[in-house]
C-alpha cells in the first residue's frame, strides 16, 4: 500500500450517465452490478414505511461511510434496494489525509476512516449528482421493467465534528445548497448525454436533504453536541438524529459482553474512551432536552445507534495506535444499550410495543399527552440474517456498512430485502407494521417488556449470541500460494463487489486471445476511483494488492502524469461498458504486450 494517494477523483455526470446508458443494453449491467442483484418488491409485502410526509419504498440503507461518497456509490445501493442513504459525514476540514489502508474486513470488521475524502464543493457536486441520477432513473423506461416501483427514497446529511466547525462559513454554504440545490441541478442538466435528451427537463425536488445526523467525535461534550443538534434545527431547519457512543454501557460491561459472552479477549479496551465520552445519565437528559427542543421549532429529533467503538490496534493491519470496530460485536453493543434505553425512556421512543399505554406507570413522567416520541435509527452489524429482527423493532432507518464491504458489496442489500419479504410473507405479515405488531405479541407471551427486550435476551444467551462470537467469526478469507498476476486469475469478481467506489470492472476475454488468456474474465481498475482502502486486497485469494496488479486506467492526463504513468490514459473512455469502438489508449511506463492486451480488451 502507498502511504500516500492522491485524493479520489469523481466523474463527471455525462460520464456516468453515457456509462449507464451503454452499459445496460450491452451487458445488462449498471455500473457491474448485474440485474439478478436487482431490487424489485415482491408482489403481497409492502416494505414501504412513513417517514415525514413520504411513503418510502424500504426501512433500509448505507451508513455513512464509502459507500455514499460518489453518485455512483449511491446509485448501486438504490440499485440493490437501498432507499435511505446516510451521506457520507462533511465536517470543515476538508483536506484530511486518511490513512492508507483504512478498512479490515478479514473476520470482523475494523476501520480508520471517519470523514469524507473530497471537498465540501466535491462533496456538494457527489450529493446532487447523485439526486439527479435517481430523478432520471427513476423514470428511465428500461428500467422500469426491472425496478417495478421504485418508490420514494431519502438522502439524510451527516456532519460532524465539532460546534465551531458545523458553524462555520464554509459548512453553511454546503448545508444551504443541499437544502435548496435548484442552482446545481440546473447546471448539471447541462451534462445529460442526447440519449437521455428526454428527461432533461425533468421536475427535480430541489431539496435534497432536510434531516442530518450528527456523528460527533468520540469524547464531544454534552453541551456541545446539544448546541449542534440546536443550530441544525433552528438555523438550517433540518431534523436531527444523534448518534451515540456504545461507550455509554460503561467499560465494565462492554467487557463482559465484548471479552466474556462474545470471546474477542484479544481486543484491548482504551480506558480513555470511556473516560472521555458522555455518561449515560447525562446522555439521557441530553435526549429530553433535545426532544423538547425539537417539538418547540416544529423539527423532530431522533437518536442512532451506534458509532463505531474504539479499540487498541493490536490485531488489525491498518496503520495507527487504535482503530474503529464494527460488525458482529458491535450489534451485540448496541442492541444491549437500546434495551437499556428504552427503560430509562419509557414511552418515549418510536418502536415497536413502545406506545405510553403499554409502557407502564413508569412511563407517565416522559410520555405526556404533549411529548412526541423519539425516532430510533441503527447501524450495527445489519446483515441478511438480521435485518428482520432489525425491522420488527421499529428502527427507522436501518442502516448498513460492514456487511456491504464484503464479497457480494452492494448485492448483498438485495439478497437481504429479499430475505426480508419471505420472513414477513411466511408470518403472514403484508406490511412492516404488521409484522411489528407481530413481534409485540410474540415478545409478551414470552414474557418480555416489548419486542427490544426479547431480542436483547436472545443475544444475551448462548445460542442467540453464537453467530456474533469470536469463534463463529475468526475464520480469514480463502487464500491461495499464487501470485496475482495483471491478467488472468481465479475469477472470482471479489476485487469488483468488495470495492465501495466502483473502481474496478470486468470484461469478457476476447474467443481470439483465449490461448494468451485463460480466464473467461479480465480485472481492470479505474484509478482515479481507487483510494487504496484495502478490502480489495483482504479478499483477493491470491497473494498480492488487485488495486496496484491489475491494468490501472486513468480518464484525467494530470492525475495519470502525477501517479507515475503507472497504467494507461483512455482519451475516448467508456470503461467499463465494453463498446465495441474503443478508447484511445494512451500506454504509460508499461510493457508493450500489456498494451496490445488492454486494447484488445477495451
Amino acid at each position: 500500500m502507498t502511504p500516500s494517494v492522491p485524493a479520489l477523483t469523481p466523474f463527471p455526470l455525462s460520464a456516468l450517465l453515457s456509462r449507464v446508458v451503454h452499459e445496460w443494453p450491452a451487458r445488462g449491467r449498471i455500473f457491474d452490478l448485474p440485474t439478478t442483484r436487482f431490487f424489485r418488491p415482491a408482489a403481497g409485502v409492502d416494505l414501504s414505511v412513513r417517514w415525514g410526509d413520504r411513503r418510502v419504498a424500504t426501512p433500509v440503507g448505507p451508513a455513512a461511510g464509502p459507500h455514499t461518497q460518489l453518485a455512483q456509490n449511491i446509485v448501486l445501493g438504490w440499485l440493490a434496494g437501498a432507499r435511505f442513504f446516510e451521506l457520507k459525514t462533511v465536517q470543515v476540514l476538508d483536506r484530511i489525509e486518511v490513512a492508507r489502508p483504512c478498512i479490515d474486513l478479514r473476520t470482523v470488521g475494523f476501520n480508520v476512516e471517519w470523514s469524507q475524502e473530497l471537498t465540501l464543493a466535491q462533496s456538494r457536486e457527489e450529493y446532487v449528482k447523485a439526486w439527479l441520477m435517481l430523478a432520471l432513473l427513476r423514470r428511465w423506461e428500461p428500467l422500469k421493467e426491472v425496478l417495478g416501483h421504485a418508490g420514494d427514497h431519502v438522502f439524510e446529511l451527516s456532519v460532524g465534528y465539532d460546534l465551531q466547525g458545523v458553524r462555520s462559513p464554509a459548512m453553511a454554504e454546503l448545508i444551504d445548497s443541499l437544502r435548496d440545490a435548484d442552482a446545481t441541478i440546473a447546471r448539471l442538466r447541462g451534462e445529460i448525454p442526447a440519449s437521455l435528451a428526454t428527461l432533461r427537463d425533468l421536475e427535480v425536488d430541489p431539496v435534497v436533504v432536510d434531516s442530518a445526523t450528527l456523528s460527533t467525535f468520540h469524547g464531544c461534550p454534552p453541551e456541545e453536541i446539544a448546541a449542534i443538534a440546536r443550530h441544525l434545527m433552528d438555523r438550517h431547519g433540518l431534523d436531527v438524529t444523534v448518534k451515540l457512543n456504545p461507550t455509554l454501557l460503561g467499560e465494565q460491561n462492554v467487557a463482559a459482553i465484548l471479552h466474556d459472552q462474545l470471546g474477542y479477549r484479544h481486543l484491548r479496551l482504551l480506558p480513555a474512551a470511556f473516560a472521555e465520552d458522555m455518561s449515560f445519565a447525562a446522555t439521557v437528559d441530553l435526549v429530553r432536552d433535545l426532544a423538547t427542543h425539537a417539538r418547540r421549532c416544529g423539527r423532530t429529533f431522533g437518536i442512532k445507534l451506534t458509532n463505531t467503538l474504539v479499540v487498541a490496534n493490536d490485531e488489525s493491519y491498518l496503520p495507527g495506535e487504535q482503530v474503529y470496530l464494527s460488525g458482529q460485536p458491535l450489534h451485540v453493543l448496541a442492541v444491549t444499550l437500546l434495551d437499556r434505553l428504552v427503560a430509562a425512556l419509557p414511552g418515549r421512543l418510536e418502536l415497536a410495543g413502545g406506545d405510553p399505554v403499554l409502557a407502564g406507570a413508569g412511563a407517565s413522567a416522559d410520555a405526556d399527552a404533549g411529548a412526541d416520541r423519539i425516532p430510533v435509527a441503527f447501524s450495527a452489524g445489519v446483515d441478511r440474517q438480521n435485518l428482520a429482527a432489525c425491522a420488527a423493532l421499529g428502527l427507522l432507518p436501518v442502516t448498513i456498512c460492514s456487511d456491504l464491504l464484503r464479497p457480494g458489496g452492494y448485492g448483498r442489500l438485495a439478497v437481504a430485502l429479499r430475505r426480508l419479504e419471505k420472513t414477513l410473507g411466511e408470518a403472514g405479515c403484508a406490511d412492516l407494521a404488521a409484522w411489528q405488531e407481530h413481534a409485540v405479541g410474540q415478545a409478551q407471551s414470552a414474557g418480555h417488556r416489548d419486542p427490544v427486550a426479547a431480542y436483547a435476551a436472545g443475544l444475551g444467551s448462548t445460542r442467540g449470541a453464537r453467530r456474533y462470537t469470536q469463534a463463529a467469526n475468526a475464520k480469514p478469507p480463502r487464500q491461495i500460494d499464487r501470485a496475482l498476476t495483471p491478467f488472468d486469475c481465479s475469477d472470482c469478481t471479489n476485487c469488483v463487489t468488495v470495492c465501495p467506489n466502483d473502481a474496478f470492472f470486468a470484461v469478457a476475454t476476447p474467443e481470439q486471445d483465449r490461448t494468451d488468456l485463460q480466464s473467461k474474465r479480465q480485472y481492470l481498475v479505474l484509478a482515479e476511483l481507487c483510494n487504496d482502502c484495502g478490502n480489495c486486497t483482504a479478499f483477493c485469494p491470491e497473494v498480492g494488492d488487485p488495486s496496484r496488479i491489475k491494468p490501472r486506467l486513468y480518464r484525467d492526463r494530470k492525475h495519470f502524469e502525477g501517479a507515475g504513468q503507472d497504467g494507461w490514459l483512455l482519451l475516448r473512455p467508456r470503461a467499463g461498458s465494453g463498446p465495441s469502438e474503443g478508447p484511445e489508449v494512451v500506454a504509460g511506463k508499461v510493457p508493450q504486450v500489456a498494451t496490445q492486451q488492454v486494447e484488445r480488451l477495451l
